[in-house]
């Protein structure tokens, strides 16, 4: 349920924006508020971020080890353990997007290449969608990161990961997504089409 081919049914939980208003617009952040016009014909306000959306990637390199990043998240005051990850450029494809994140902020290239799906991390305030990608076959470069942008890489293994979630020790919603997609699909429950870098 849910799924945009399932509008007729869902007609009677929709909401319908009838007011549009732009309350702030910086460099990340787009901030809307808008009036709807709720099932049962009555209003209401709705805030939210606008977002163009993101990328994650999952490196895995050829002895199963993944390649991960610690950094300085400000809004949350600590260093998180994450995947790699970044905002989606103007014009730019979600999979250049992953190529070029991976590159800059790894120093990885990656032979092969596998869109998993998405993330929509955070619906009942923001559009945000991640598009996550799962990469292996890896070579490393040298990183180019981003003037400003401080981080460093770790490599570790799935069960070292899986035992640092466990004891609540990572809680990025996208680095969670990208474990249980990981795992299952070691485990052989969940399918992965890979193919090549072009």
């Amino acid at each position: 349920m849910g799924a945009p081919e399932d509008d007729d049914i869902d007609a009677h939980l929709r909401e319908v924006g009838v007011g549009f208003e732009q309350v702030f617009r910086g460099r990340l952040l787009d901030v809307r508020r808008d009036t709807v016009r709720l099932p049962d014909g009555s209003q209401a306000t709705r805030e939210y971020i606008k977002h163009d959306g993101a990328v994650m990637v999952v490196p895995i390199l050829d002895d199963g080890r993944l390649v991960m990043e610690r950094q300085w998240r400000y809004p949350v005051g600590q260093v998180m353990l994450e995947f790699p990850a970044g905002k989606i450029d103007p014009g730019e494809s979600p999979f250049f997007c992953a190529q070029r994140e991976l590159l800059e902020e790894t120093g990885y290239r990656a032979a092969q290449w596998a869109r998993i799906g998405v993330i929509r991390n955070a619906i009942a305030y923001s559009s945000e969608v991640i598009e996550v990608w799962f990469a292996r076959g890896l070579r490393h470069d040298g990183a180019r990161l981003d003037d400003g942008e401080f981080l460093e890489v770790t490599l570790l293994s799935v069960d070292e990961l899986d035992a640092l979630c466990a004891a609540g020790r990572v809680s990025d919603t996208k680095t969670l997504f990208g474990l249980l997609w990981l795992q299952n699909w070691r485990a052989g429950r969940w399918a992965i089409d890979w193919q090549s870098a072009p």
